[in-house]
């Protein structure tokens, strides 16, 4: 059996056209495909007979990020903060992280400046409409 490698990084949203939006439009990203998915198959593997998905699937770099809009009878969660349990976040990358930063619209929600920690990484934290957590750092 051959070692996996990352496909995609998938995020839950609310309003699939909306985030589509935002990481077309503030982060840059290219929409590959989105399509709707219910039935049979789904609901068996996400564990929710009632499941309908509302995909989105956008080119990032070697990966990609899916977006997923679902309509289900389960509860609602939100992104929290990136040091609860279990919190997640997608990490990006970006050669200049002033001029990202600079160049973000004025309505993007961001945790704080450009810092640079004790290992010299660049990082920043924006937040998705969603309040998704993404880390931009530098590379």
């Amino acid at each position: 059996m051959g070692q996996p490698s990352l496909h995609h990084h998938g995020v839950s949203v609310t309003d699939r056209d909306r985030s589509v939006e935002f990481y077309r439009n503030a982060l840059g990203f290219d929409v590959i495909d989105q399509y709707t998915l219910s039935g049979d198959a789904l609901a068996t593997a996400i564990d929710d007979e009632t499941a309908t998905g509302h995909f989105a699937h956008l080119a990032a770099d070697t990966a990609r990020i899916e977006l997923v809009e679902y309509e289900t009878d389960g509860d609602d969660v939100s992104g929290g903060e990136v040091y609860d349990d279990g919190a997640k976040h997608l990490g990006l990358k970006t050669d200049d992280i002033d001029q990202f930063y600079a160049n973000l619209p004025d309505d993007v929600e961001t945790i704080s400046e450009p810092q640079t920690t004790e290992s010299g990484t660049r990082i920043f934290f924006l937040r998705d409409p969603d309040g998704n957590l993404i880390e931009i750092l530098e590379t």
